[in-house]
């Protein structure tokens, strides 16, 4: 009896590390470009579901009276999503979310008052489930007002209420979250004019970015790369 034919996946395709993470603010199109890279390297998809946290519509309208409940609906959350990237690890199946677990800090340090801070970090770490650090980074940026934007023309009702005061804030906190990041490698990337939605050709572009990339941090601007020490490119 013939043997069946050997497949062999195109070593392009196949996924250059087991466990990626985009991140970024929103508006900044993590899930869109996590959804790409997944189909293109078959991988398992983790995406973050805001939409099962009953307090984010009311922080949006009242953010100083709902961080609190907000942050601590993200931390179960992120506890559960934990559980299921150290499942995908075990099981050494390729996983790419479009979240890292350790974000809620982000939030949580820009939104909370010093006294709630420190009640979340102790009823957080009561919930913290110790996961695997992705083998590598995607962060997206893009300036607020590009964000705003964006959001402002995907018209998702409880977005809407997002202020461009947050979202300079919450672009300064991811700036500085990624300016000490240093547990796996980061790939910047200017994603204002890059769209791997739409374009293949992008997408292969980004994908390449990712495969070839060997230091521990580089700044990527569509036909053009930067590497150095840190974030940004150099201003001349």
């Amino acid at each position: 009896m013939n043997s069946p034919p050997l497949t062999v996946t195109a070593p392009q395709l196949r996924p250059p590390f087991g466990y990626i993470a985009i991140e970024g603010p929103i508006g900044v199109g993590k899930t869109s470009r996590a959804r790409r890279l997944a189909q293109r390297w078959s991988m398992q998809e983790l995406f973050e579901r805001p939409q099962d946290n009953p307090f984010l519509e009311r922080f949006y309208r009242d953010t100083a009276r709902y961080a609190l409940p907000a942050q601590l609906s993200f931390a179960l959350q992120r506890a559960q999503q934990a559980q299921e990237v150290s499942a995908a690890h075990l099981a050494g199946t390729p996983l790419i979310a479009d979240f890292m677990t350790q974000k809620n800090e982000i939030f949580a340090r820009l939104t909370l008052q010093d006294d709630e801070w420190q009640l979340y970090r102790s009823l957080a770490a009561r919930l913290e489930v110790s996961a695997p650090a992705p083998d590598f980074v995607v962060y997206l940026q893009a300036s607020p007002e590009v964000l705003f934007s964006r959001i402002q023309k995907r018209a998702v009702p409880m977005e809407l209420q997002i202020s461009d005061a947050y979202l300079h804030a919450l672009c300064d906190a991811y700036n500085e979250f990624f300016y000490h990041y240093d547990r796996t490698p980061v790939l910047t990337v200017n994603a204002e004019h890059l769209n791997p939605l739409d374009s293949d050709a992008d997408l292969a572009l980004l994908a390449e970015r990712i495969e070839t990339m060997r230091g521990r941090k580089e700044f990527f601007v569509k036909a053009r790369r930067f590497k150095e020490r840190g974030l940004f490119p150099p201003t001349d």
